[in-house]
């Protein structure tokens, strides 16, 4: 029998149980209603209190030369601005005027950023009476961190209306130099053209960001802040020598207005590995002033400009025969005028008048000439000196450079009548300058072309350096067929017109040039007009670089004769600079131009 007194106790218990479950029930029915019922509003209010911090911006990296010059690297630079109406509120202030006046303000100001006191005074107060209410003027923009900190100084001195912005901006400390393949960012600091763009990927950094989170009065929740730092851009190192570039570039630009041209390129690459020493052109961009020159200079030339190489690829013809017609370099020969009409009816034409010689190989590649390259061509089939055009790099871009073209080499089956000879001596195909310099030296380094390279590496944030792939190399000749077209061309620079021009004190070299009529638009040529070249290697007895030289549309001598002094230059220099050893052997006996 339950008691009064046992049951008391008891009934307490069930009732603060009973108590205590119903306040579980209201908190699962509560929770229910929060996280379910009423999920998204509360997620949409929570989202309230959630503040993202600005981004932090990582730096670009720089671009050097094959030494480490630099020749692009993004700076901090300061823009300074005015608060007009608090430079007055101080100076009508005569309880409490300012330390330094507006006056001694204005013109200690100007000293520092260069600008004229009087001016900043007059347009500040000019500005202040048009608009009492103004609250900014612009002092000067693209301040350097000295005349930053000059401006810190002197503001903490008394004046509170002075204000900076910093931001990063892309400078070239070498100016021109290499301009054209250093390309430009836009005004968002986008990449647009050259290295700036076709490495893009090395050279961009990855930015940071701070986050934190607020309650409804703003106060950073405790706890709550995030950091990602940003990771700077990789630095790109070239290939190109920025001593031998900014030569090449000078020394172009006088020849190439000395000869009356539109501009003129130089190319120089490494024999026995494929780098491009040089690349310079002219017109020059100045990445750091693009408005200083017209939109059409701000790519490269270089690289985008196709032309038919004309009697320079006559050594590719003449490879062609050589390992494929048991043609030699004195022998067979064959006759050749200044003037034949073939039996298909082409007609072919020498640049000189002269009657018939019976030509050796080394003869018609000595005086040029484009009946006896004809007769020689043709000892092959078409397919085999497609292919032997395709071997030495032709239709294909060398470095992927930004709109770089890769030259046009139509399909045998398209070759008529007259193409039929005209490609034997460089013509119905293009070419671009640096696909003449490979070709070029595939012949001097034993007939392995190797692929030409521009950049040398990306060195990343952490010290990682990362390099491209390893160049190709094919063995695209053999190597005595290198070694007779390496001495026939050595006879060219020797016994042809250009001897004189084009000697090098101490070394022996190698030429050919090239004649490439100019497309007038409607589907000719223009009359009288060529677009010119010259190319050629050294030491003979070692080579070492190869050097391509073009001028477009020289008017004060119009044939190929017009790039040799700008050839003998470019190779002069080069041999210079890298302190090449003249030739130790002397040359073999002249080869016979006939039988």
């Amino acid at each position: 029998m339950t008691t009064r007194a046992t049951r008391s106790p008891r009934r307490r218990t069930v009732v603060a149980l009973a108590v205590i479950l119903a306040i579980l029930a209201a908190f699962v029915v509560r929770l229910i209603d929060i996280q379910v019922v009423k999920a998204d509003e509360h997620v949409s209010e929570s989202l309230k209190y959630i503040s993202v911090g600005t981004p932090l911006p990582g730096q670009r990296g720089s671009i050097v030369d094959a030494d480490g010059t630099v020749l692009a690297e993004s700076v901090t630079v300061y823009d300074w601005n005015i608060d007009p109406q608090v430079v007055f509120l101080l100076e009508d202030d005569e309880k409490n005027p300012p330390e330094i006046p507006w006056a001694e303000a204005a013109q200690r100001i100007a000293e520092i950023t260069g600008l004229d006191a009087e001016t900043l005074r007059t347009e500040v107060e000019s500005q202040h009476a048009a608009d009492p209410d103004s609250r900014w003027y612009q002092v000067k923009k693209g301040l350097t961190t000295e005349q930053h900190i000059e401006l810190k100084d002197l503001k903490a001195q008394g004046l509170p209306y002075m204000h900076f912005t910093a931001r990063e901006t892309r400078v070239y400390p070498n100016g021109a130099v290499a301009g054209n393949v250093i390309g430009y960012l836009n005004g968002e600091g986008e990449a647009q053209a050259g290295i700036e763009k076709m490495d893009s990927q090395c050279l961009a950094p990855t930015d940071g960001e701070e986050s934190y989170r607020t309650g409804k009065d703003g106060v950073i929740i405790p706890g709550s802040e995030t950091r990602v730092d940003a990771v700077d851009g990789g630095a790109v190192q070239l290939t190109i020598n920025s001593d031998l570039q900014w030569y090449m570039q000078q020394m172009i630009a006088e020849e190439a207005q000395a000869q009356g041209a539109k501009g003129g390129t130089v190319t120089v690459v490494e024999v026995k590995t494929g780098k491009i020493r040089a690349a310079a052109e002219w017109p020059t961009m100045d990445p750091n002033d693009l408005d200083a020159s017209g939109s059409s200079t701000w790519g490269s030339m270089l690289f985008s400009r196709t032309f038919e190489p004309g009697s320079t690829f006559k050594a590719v013809t003449a490879a062609a025969v050589m390992e494929n017609a048991g043609v030699t370099m004195t022998s067979p020969t064959v006759t050749a005028s200044s003037h034949e009409k073939f039996e298909n009816g082409a007609v072919i034409n020498d640049a000189f008048v002269h009657p018939a010689f019976q030509y050796t190989l080394a003869g018609a590649l000595i005086d040029s000439s484009n009946v006896a390259l004809s007769k020689f061509g043709t000892m092959v089939s078409p397919d085999v000196r497609y292919d032997y055009l395709q071997r030495f790099g032709v239709g294909e871009p060398t470095v992927g450079f930004p709109n770089e073209q890769g030259g046009e080499l139509h399909p045998t089956a398209d070759w008529d009548n007259q193409s039929l000879y005209t490609t034997t001596f460089g013509q119905y195909f293009t070419v671009t300058a640096p696909q003449v310099a490979g070709a070029y030296q595939a012949i001097a380094n034993g007939g392995e072309k190797i692929d030409l390279s521009l950049i040398e590496s990306c060195t990343a944030a952490d010290g990682t350096v990362v390099t491209p792939d390893a160049p190709e190399h094919d063995q695209i000749i053999a190597p005595q067929t290198a070694a007779d077209l390496t001495r026939m061309l050595e006879n060219v620079a020797v016994q042809g017109g250009n001897a004189e021009r084009i000697e090098v004190p101490g070394y022996r070299v190698t030429s050919k040039t090239g004649t490439a009529q100019v497309p007038d638009g409607n589907g000719g040529y223009k009359q009288g007009i060529y677009y010119t070249s010259m190319v050629g290697f050294a030491p003979v007895d070692d080579p070492q670089y190869v050097v391509v030289v073009t001028l477009d549309e020289p008017t004060r001598i119009t044939s190929s004769a017009a790039t040799a002094p700008a050839f003998q230059k470019a190779m002069t220099q080069t041999m210079k600079t890298y302190r090449v050893m003249p030739s130790s052997t002397p040359m073999d006996a002249l080869l016979p131009k006939f039988e």
